[in-house]
């Protein structure tokens, strides 16, 4: 089977669509994180760590691509909010690890709703 290349103005109307995607969803959330005061970043970390369970803070600090010592302000930021905890590790008492608190999360789905049912 032969397959098909994309005629260039198919590839650029993509282009142009996932463009303006990224900007709606940056839109989204900064409108999002100021009803409930977080910053993009911060949802962008809690929802990692939401979608991916209890997480260490240097896989989060990597998989993010955010420096360490910010990511520390950012985990303040979603404690002090009640929005993550940090818990030890049950596997080495010494690690941290981060946990999303499923209470708050209800908050975000209803301001998240509208897009949801678009």
């Amino acid at each position: 089977m032969v397959s098909k290349r994309p005629d260039p103005q198919t590839v650029q109307q993509i282009q142009e669509g996932l463009r303006d995607l990224v900007w709606a969803l940056d839109g989204l959330n900064q409108a999002v994180g100021a009803e409930v005061a977080l910053r993009p970043v911060d949802l962008e970390v809690l929802d990692t760590v939401a979608r991916s369970g209890p997480t260490p803070p240097s896989q989060l600090a990597e998989i993010l691509g955010i420096h360490p010592a910010t990511l520390t302000g950012i985990l303040d930021r979603l404690e002090e909010g009640g929005w993550a905890e940090r818990i030890a590790d049950p596997s080495d008492r010494r690690r941290v690890l981060i946990r999303a608190l499923r209470d708050r999360g209800t908050e975000l789905r209803r301001l998240y709703a509208p897009m949801a049912r678009h």
